[in-house]
């Protein structure tokens, strides 16, 4: 197992959120090997506990170790008996979910604060050193399954299989299963691209609601994400449609179909630039550098592909797949620095030549994946 740069406060109780596959029962497992593990995705312990939820005292007496309660979203209501369980018995619990849904409820006992949350990412290239391999990386992603699989490909394509079956069907999320699949096809092609939610129900012949509805699915089971305009004293006009990402370029990659109309620069751009946003977004949060994610893009339709803004300053990144860069490649970047001049600019390419662009510091992928944490873990 590779290891991985979570580090959680450990005096008192947290969440522990994420999709499936990205390994969160299996770190906590091996952080936490003496502690009590109760998995509510085993039948007879999830109708036990649904049905009684006090029997949850009965896993546990030791409350100098975590009680870790895998899937918590399948029973909302065991979170009222964890909240009094801490409370009077001083308990600690670590609470894992991979959806959202039913833990945004109104009714839901989110333990008032008494619960830190964290989030389990894929593998990032600081996770995987000197095993990062870009190529691979690219292809297949960085589930921890996908990477150590003899056929990489065929489990992404059962992972996606599973998450159809298990999260949305079995959930109860949408009863139209094949519409649901219609779209998440439709959807791979916003990926990296302002999401125009009218243009995927016209591709899949849903209607505008039900695919808002499964947006929304796509968000609460952590498969996607969304990147805001960054707008803050915008001194030009700007679109305002966030930009739409699959969380893991892997997934993407499977989900989007292929056709003889369809060019290889177009998914590998994509795909590139998800390889780099994932990323940096999992770095970001795990090392607590407290950037606020964004993109820019003008009404001209001149675009960053991101930025970063937070406590340790102004970064726009430029994403290219291409291994040659032109001169117009850099447009975009000069202009957010003509309206931005405090802002650290980089372009990162599928090259290997670092060098300067002017202000710009252009720096090949291996290069930059190799640097994360130095360009943007030091202060401002």
């Amino acid at each position: 197992m590779y290891p991985r740069i979570l580090n959680p406060e450990e005096s008192q109780s947290y969440f522990l959120l994420g999709p499936r596959g990205t390994g969160k029962s299996s770190w906590l497992k091996q952080k936490y090997p003496k502690s009590t593990y109760i998995d509510l995705l085993d039948a007879e312990i999830f109708n036990v506990l649904n049905s009684n939820p006090k029997a949850l005292i009965d896993y546990s007496h030791d409350t100098s170790r975590f009680i870790i309660i895998d899937e918590v979203q399948k029973i909302p209501h065991l979170l009222d008996e964890v909240h009094r369980l801490i409370e009077t018995k001083k308990f600690k619990f670590i609470l894992t979910g991979s959806s959202a849904r039913k833990l945004k409820s109104k009714s839901v006992n989110l333990l008032g604060g008494r619960a830190l949350t964290y989030h389990m990412y894929p593998l990032t290239s600081v996770e995987l050193g000197k095993d990062f391999n870009l190529l691979n990386n690219l292809q297949f992603g960085f589930l921890p399954m996908a990477l150590t699989s003899k056929n990489p490909k065929k489990f992404l394509s059962s992972y996606i299989h599973s998450y159809l079956k298990e999260e949305v069907q079995l959930e109860g999320l949408t009863r139209n299963m094949p519409a649901f699949s219609r779209f998440l096809q439709a959807a791979s092609f916003s990926q990296a691209a302002p999401l125009n939610v009218s243009a995927v129900a016209s591709d899949c012949g849903i209607e505008r609601k039900v695919v808002e509805n499964y947006f929304s699915i796509l968000k609460d089971l952590m498969i996607s994400f969304e990147l805001p305009v960054f707008s803050k004293r915008a001194k030009r006009s700007l679109i305002t449609k966030s930009k739409f990402f699959f969380f893991d370029c892997g997934v993407f990659r499977n989900l989007r179909p292929r056709g003889p109309l369809d060019t290889d620069s177009e998914v590998n751009g994509a795909a590139f630039e998800t390889l780099v946003i994932q990323n940096v977004m999992a770095v970001n949060e795990l090392r607590e550098w407290e950037y606020e994610l964004f993109y820019w893009h003008s009404r001209k339709h001149e675009e960053v592909d991101l930025i970063l803004y937070g406590p340790k300053g102004l970064f726009a990144i430029e994403i290219k797949s291409s291994n040659r860069l032109r001169n117009t490649d850099f447009d975009s970047l000069e202009l957010f620095k003509t309206d931005y001049p405090m802002a650290q600019c980089f372009l990162i390419y599928a090259g290997q030549e670092d060098r300067k662009y002017k202000s710009i510091q252009v720096l090949g992928a291996q290069s930059f994946f190799n640097q994360i944490e130095i360009l943007f873990g030091k202060a401002k």
